[in-house]
């Protein structure tokens, strides 16, 4: 069953990155986007902890909230 939700999200943040993205311009201050850092963070760790981190981190990417690169953080748990 999770598996079939963690698909439906990553078709859900693709379709945002080839069509809504696009129309917006560029205003991610991180690298990776937080689009990319959505989906590694739910590869990492699971659908739920990587939706916070994802949603976290939109939250951060703003002008007061920092930038640069921000890659997620390797569970340790996964190696």
């Amino acid at each position: 069953m999770s598996f079939i939700i963690k698909n439906i999200i990553f078709y859900l943040i693709r379709f945002y990155k080839l069509c809504i993205s696009p129309l917006l311009g560029v205003n991610c201050r991180f690298l990776p986007s937080c689009s990319d850092y959505l989906h590694e963070s739910i590869i990492q760790y699971g659908i739920i902890k990587g939706i916070f981190l994802g949603f976290k981190r939109v939250l951060r990417c703003n002008p007061w909230g920092g930038c640069g690169h921000d890659p997620v953080k390797i569970n340790r748990k996964n190696v």
